[in-house]
């Protein structure tokens, strides 16, 4: 990883100290002398704490503290959790009940969080915690989608946390009142537990009256500004750091009570403490993802152009505000609700339901997946409802390349595209027009095979700017700091590459620095496809701060006028002169000057506008229907990524996303009973796709390069998932379509197809 072109498919350097045990995770970084915290939960899902004994557990041995709510509010902790909030369409705020960090009196879901021990080992904390005498007075659960039931908060009646809107309704009722045909389906979106191969997890330290924090997390600043204002701490006494993360995908993005309650535990007791989920408590207290009903409605004209686009979704907040969980079916739903098609009405309403569940909050991709799910089913059924080719309705309305820069009917502007083009390398790519002979030969087998196309769009979120220092450090090495947070995606191999391809300094002397408020000022973390745009951006800015800081110091070097030293992106010259120092080496010639302040530059920079990755997926799927079961036997995509940095690592994380996608669609469904118990909390009842699940993935690419950033880069990390749900639902619905099944929801278990078409005759 010396030299190479620009974009080239340069391998990841983490994988050599992942793959032989080198990586240092939560569990390699915690102090070996730490206290071990274990929390206690709610065994039921809805009811009054009547009885709540700690006295026994704290007397047991090897415990130091037992913190309850009270605890936390009698040291000044500020205990309520945060949660944005959107406007009702009548402009008035959504609902904002307290979610208090431990449960105050009354249990609202199956695993929230009531006290928690700190003992000396996990195994003395656990035992404790099995001799706390807790009652609690059961009340009806609520888990249905549905207003109404028993109400959750007097803050939401019907437990109805908001009603959202956006859009032109009369406009849109207009278009509809005034259609030739209209159609209509109502899609459901399975709730999922988002299952990171490392679980969550903290630990911390009090000394000197300063509070170090580290957990597995997507970035430092917002959890180092929640535990400042929560615990009452001046910002420079809280110092946080993320070691390697075993996955996070949105689900780790936010703070959890478990983190404050450790942090005080630090404190108080002035000793480290460290808390780590195990995999069912997991399952239990993470936020989860999806989950949410729509009715989705189109409207053509007699030429089969969409005039107008209505969806009314109900959505699960579960029992209460997560960080982000209002925003993402509404505000990020919203973004890319129209995908690919030329409307020039639409209309988005949305009701958030609060449950006797845990949290649902931002999972890879964060609305945008839903709000493509949900648009993809639907042109789908209506070509086979009008009798037109799905390809084809779907070129029909496609927003031509002339029409960019498009501002769509939820005021997103998207800046470039050829969907036109993406989608006819894909028909070839995927071999279309070999599908009916592969179809014709699994009947032959008894077996059916259907296709399945989804064109996507999304957009990437999160802060438009981002920091970058780079230093020169001793022996020819140079550090960048960085603003994000990698999770697995490979931020230590682009990030040097992108470097490298700016400056010329070998990419294997540069290492890559991150996760630690001290030594970097800000930074908005992984989340929203963000990371190498912004990231690379600020680099761009701080190349730029450096060779602008060098030249007039070179220039002084070799006795000319500033003005005559220039930098071809891998070393400096002048006219007249043989030397070609490159920038470590200039550096040198500062350190040998004392000129230190020369070795360190910084820049911060934000991207003009958002991106809009795009492309299609094209899967093919085979059902037995003898068993229901079925294997996805053929998966293309076509992505427009802008420029690559990397092509071998997009296509990654396109893999990635897939497979989480497919997941979903096949095998992923969480199942809570009538009394809000969770029945599938262990992989005894919780599928995840393994290697025989997922058949190999061709990836392409069809780039048209963003005006949004120099780089013209669009992000790439949530494309595979945002894409792969409606690929395999349209996929499975053409294979059952012609024995009769016209709606079968996800997942596509052989249970659930052996039923469908069992029903069918």
């Amino acid at each position: 990883m010396d030299k190479f072109g620009k974009s080239q498919p340069v391998r990841r350097v983490e994988d050599i100290r992942f793959l032989t045990g080198q990586g240092r995770y939560l569990e390699d970084a915690a102090p070996v002398d730490a206290l071990r915290a274990w929390v206690l939960r709610s065994p039921v899902a809805h009811g009054t704490i009547t009885h709540l004994d700690l006295e026994m557990a704290r007397e047991a041995e090897g415990v130091q503290s037992i913190l309850t709510l009270a605890d936390l509010e009698a040291a000044g902790i500020n205990v309520g959790m945060d949660g944005a909030v959107v406007d009702n369409r009548d402009g008035s705020k959504a609902a904002a009940p307290e979610r208090p960090m431990l449960v105050r009196d009354r249990v609202r879901f199956v695993g929230e969080p009531i006290a928690v021990v700190i003992a000396e080992t996990l195994e003395q904390a656990r035992d404790a915690g099995e001799m706390i005498e807790l009652d609690i007075d059961d009340l009806p659960a609520k888990v249905d989608l549905a207003a109404g039931g028993e109400q959750l908060h007097a803050e939401a009646p019907d437990n109805r946390a908001f009603d959202w809107g956006m859009g032109d309704e009369a406009a849109t009722e207009a278009a509809f009142a005034s259609a030739a045909h209209r159609v209509a389906l109502q899609v459901e979106d399975n709730r999922i537990i988002v299952n990171t191969m490392e679980p969550r997890g903290c630990f911390a330290t009090w000394a000197e009256e300063r509070l170090q924090f580290t957990y597995g997390g997507q970035g430092v600043w917002a959890m180092k500004k929640q535990l400042s204002d929560k615990l009452g701490l001046a910002s420079e006494a809280v110092h946080v750091t993320t070691p390697d993360v075993g996955g996070g995908f949105g689900m780790k993005a936010m703070p959890y009570p478990e983190y404050f309650a450790v942090a005080h535990a630090a404190r108080l007791l002035g000793r480290p403490v460290f808390w780590m989920s195990d995999r069912s408590e997991a399952m239990l207290s993470d936020n989860a993802g999806r989950d949410l009903t729509s009715l989705a409605e189109l409207a053509f004209d007699a030429d089969l152009r969409i005039t107008g686009y209505r969806v009314h979704s109900h959505c699960n907040l579960g029992a209460y505000n997560s960080h982000f969980g209002q925003p993402v079916q509404t505000q990020l739903f919203s973004r890319v609700l129209a995908g690919v098609y030329d409307i020039d009405t639409t209309w988005l309403r949305v009701e958030g339901i609060y449950t006797n569940t845990a949290q649902v909050d931002a999972y890879r991709g964060a609305g945008r997946p839903e709000a493509i799910y949900v648009l993809e089913r639907v042109m789908d059924h209506a070509a086979r409802e009008l009798g037109v080719d799905p390809w084809e309705l779907r070129r029909r309305n496609f927003i031509r390349a002339d029409q960019f820069p498009y501002k769509t009917a939820t005021d997103e502007t998207y800046d470039v595209g050829d969907f036109h083009h993406l989608l006819a390398g894909t028909e070839e790519a995927a071999d279309l027009a070999g599908f009916a002979q592969r179809k014709a030969a699994d009947a032959l087998r008894g077996n059916l095979r259907g296709v399945g196309l989804c064109y996507y769009i999304e957009s990437i979120l999160g802060d438009p700017s981002e920091s970058a220092e780079v230093a020169f450090e001793e022996e020819g090495r140079v550090s960048i700091y960085v603003g994000t947070q990698s999770n697995g995606q490979g931020h230590e191999t682009v990030y040097a590459q992108f470097l490298a391809d700016q400056t010329g300094i070998p990419a294997a002397d540069i290492t890559v620095v991150q996760g630690d408020s001290d030594r970097i000022a800000q930074g908005g973390g992984t989340g929203g496809s963000r990371s190498v745009t912004t990231q690379a951006n600020a680099t761009l800015a701080a190349v730029d701060v450096m060779i602008e800081a060098f030249t007039p110091f070179l220039a002084e070097q070799l006795g000319v006028e500033p003005a005559s030293v220039t930098f071809d992106g891998e070393q400096f010259s002048t006219p007249g002169s043989n030397q070609r120092p490159t920038l470590v080496e200039v550096a040198e010639m500062a350190r040998a000057q004392g000129r230190h302040e020369l070795l360190r530059h910084t820049a911060r920079a934000k991207l003009p506008g958002r991106s809009f990755p795009n492309g299609a997926h094209v899967a093919e799927i085979v059902i037995d229907p003898e068993t229901g079961v079925s294997h996805v036997d053929r998966y293309t995509v076509i992505d427009d990524f802008g420029n690559l940095i990397n092509p071998l690592l997009a296509e990654g994380q396109v893999h990635g996303g897939v497979v989480q996608g497919l997941g979903q669609a096949l095998l992923e469904r969480v199942v809570y009973d009538a009394d809000g118990q969770l029945l599938t909390a262990s992989f005894m009842d919780y599928a995840l796709p393994r290697a025989a699940d997922v058949p190999m993935i061709d990836v392409g690419f069809a780039p048209v390069p963003s005006t949004q950033n120099p780089m013209g880069m669009k992000g790439c990390g949530e494309a595979g998932t945002v894409g792969a749900l409606a690929a395999v639902a349209n996929a499975v619905q053409d294979a059952v379509w012609e024995r009769g099944v016209r709606q079968v929801e996800m997942p596509y278990t052989p249970l659930r197809l052996w039923n469908a078409i069992r029903e069918t005759g």
